[in-house]
């Protein structure tokens, strides 16, 4: 069984996936959209995909299109992933979910009414730091989790001022402000993908930017943001907490590992930082980095990541890590360029499997709200001086 792909947007991000979708042997066609039409015949002669729409509209209306692939602004998602369940389509939607309670509301209402397929494409869940402390929960190792954190660590200098240019055109700088908090997917995501919880209640702070170039200017922002690092604690379902760091000015290498992440229980604890990861117990530590290292799979220095900047061209060519089990994946995707330290592979498998199985995905409506929905209300808590919230819940998935 196959299904056909609409790609929505035609940045980036969207042609690494582009080619993994269409690699798959369960997508027959894949189709690209955008709003400047240049970039959607760009991409479409450049991987061979096998035409374009003139709109995202006229994408919903053709029966030729099964699911579609959402890779827009990230403040843009909410309300396409409800357009286009509510056309038929199966959805998939890069990070974040949506940025407010009411979207993401919207989004687990139109996927209980329609059926459809949804998954939200959050990378961490397939970070070798997650996937592996995801199996040591599983097995009891680290006796009883009771704290973890995750961070989400990068300058702006490091890529993100090309990457806003790119995609915000003349006015970049008022989009280049979103809110860090409301970006939560990667540290939190990392957390909650290993530890089978939700947060709760959340305490926050923000940090005011002092950098002065127009960038998390209240007065040039769209979102009204002059946050550039933020901090949140979350307590969880069954007790214990997690602290999730998102910071956009850093002294910190994130083109070698942007997301990091710690856990402690009471037999054992995992620490991860930017070039070494450390398993530790009450009689020792044993170093693991080679364990959660991918391998790259593709040169900082290929052709097709040209447009990229240079300082963000490393999350796009991670191969896969030891930790990883490749063994579901098809093997169309053997030698295929990975990305996000090997996520990328999984993240495409997931989605696909999902729409020709009808089974619901790793990152389905009611996990991705539980990955989302914390970050908003911590932004609501930093804007309130870090006073502490109680964070709705949408519950788990219904067991189909």
């Amino acid at each position: 069984m196959t299904f056909s792909l609409g790609i929505v947007g035609a940045g980036q991000f969207s042609g690494q996936f582009a080619k993994l979708f269409l690699a798959h042997p369960g997508v027959s066609d894949v189709y690209v959209t955008d709003l400047l039409p240049e970039r959607a015949e760009q991409l479409a002669a450049a991987e061979g995909l096998s035409g374009t729409f003139p709109s995202y509209e006229a994408m919903l209306e053709s029966p030729a299109v099964d699911a579609v692939a959402i890779f827009t602004q990230r403040w843009t998602h909410g309300p396409l992933v409800v357009r286009g369940l509510d056309a038929g389509k199966h959805v998939y939607s890069a990070v974040p979910m949506a940025i407010t309670t009411e979207e993401i509301a919207a989004i687990i209402d139109a996927v209980r009414a329609t059926g459809l397929t949804y998954m939200m494409g959050e990378t961490s869940q397939y970070n070798p730091a997650t996937v592996h402390a995801r199996d040591q929960i599983a097995a009891g190792a680290f006796g009883r989790l009771f704290y973890a954190e995750g961070d989400y660590v990068h300058d702006m200098d490091l890529g993100f001022y090309e990457a806003y240019q790119y995609s915000g055109g003349e006015g970049w700088k008022a989009t280049a402000s979103y809110p860090p908090l409301l970006y939560p997917t990667h540290s939190v995501g990392g957390v909650l993908g290993a530890w089978r919880t939700h947060a709760v209640s959340v305490s926050a702070i923000g940090v005011v930017d002092g950098r002065g170039d127009g960038v998390f200017d209240k007065d040039v922002s769209q979102f009204g943001n002059d946050f550039s690092n933020a901090t949140a604690l979350f307590e969880v379902a069954g007790g214990g907490s997690f602290r999730t760091n998102e910071f956009r000015r850093v002294g910190y290498p994130s083109h070698i590992r942007e997301s990091r992440f710690r856990f402690f229980g009471t037999e054992a604890s995992m620490e991860q930082l930017a070039t070494v990861a450390l398993w530790q117990d009450k009689k020792g530590v044993r170093d693991i980095s080679e364990l959660l290292e991918p391998k790259p799979t593709m040169s900082p220095d290929d052709p097709s990541l040209q447009h990229i900047a240079p300082d963000l061209r490393a999350a796009f060519t991670s191969g896969s890590a030891p930790v990883h089990d490749r063994s579901r994946l098809p093997r169309e995707f053997d030698n295929l360029h990975n990305g996000h330290e090997g996520s990328h592979h999984f993240l495409v498998d997931d989605f696909v499997t999902a729409v020709n199985a009808r089974t619901l995905p790793s990152v389905n409506a009611w996990v991705a709200a539980r990955y989302t929905l914390p970050g908003i209300i911590a932004h609501e808590s930093a804007l309130k001086g870090g006073a502490r919230l109680e964070i709705p819940d949408f519950g788990d998935a219904p067991q189909t």
